[in-house]
């Protein structure tokens, strides 16, 4: 079954609440609804999670947080899912969502070298921030609606075969 797959790797909700980000959500995060793994809240999870995940913000796990407690998904997998884009894989994910964003806007894609600077950041973005944005919004959103469609459509297709096998077994 799926849940026990999600069960072994997603932390308990200690774990969780002891988290310092976390604790200005307070009282919030002893909703049960939080805590349940099933193919509703986890599908919602991956859809917060995913377009968290490309908001280029410090403190992603917050809004996933948020989002999460907002529409009842499963908070430790939104949670999780936001660190797809790390330290490491930042810049290839976020250049892809200036990429698409250039496309989107039919703009030349500008050549430009990432200095992790705040001139760069202050200078450098002024020319890209438009395609970027866009392609951050567009890529999130069509990944946290792929997520949330993919686990409502896997979990019902894993059921039916365990039940299917058990129906043969009978």
């Amino acid at each position: 079954m799926p849940r026990k797959l999600f069960q072994r790797y997603v932390p308990d909700h200690q774990t969780i609440r002891d988290q310092k980000c976390l604790r200005c959500f307070g009282t919030l995060l002893h909703n049960p609804a939080l805590w349940h793994l099933n193919r509703h809240s986890l599908a919602r999870a991956f859809l917060v999670g995913l377009i968290c995940a490309f908001i280029p913000v410090p403190f992603q796990m917050v809004l996933a947080a948020a989002g999460a407690i907002l529409i009842n998904a499963n908070l430790p997998v939104a949670v999780a899912l936001v660190w797809l884009t790390n330290p490491v894989t930042m810049p290839p994910v976020y250049y892809f969502c200036y990429k698409v964003g250039a496309w989107i806007m039919h703009l030349p894609a500008q050549k430009f070298n990432f200095e992790l600077s705040m001139d760069w950041i202050l200078h450098g973005m002024a020319n890209v921030w438009q395609p970027f944005l866009l392609g951050c919004a567009v890529l999130g959103l069509i990944s946290g609606v792929l997520g949330y469609i993919v686990v409502k459509v896997a979990w019902r297709w894993l059921v039916i075969r365990r039940w299917r096998r058990r129906h043969l077994q009978a």
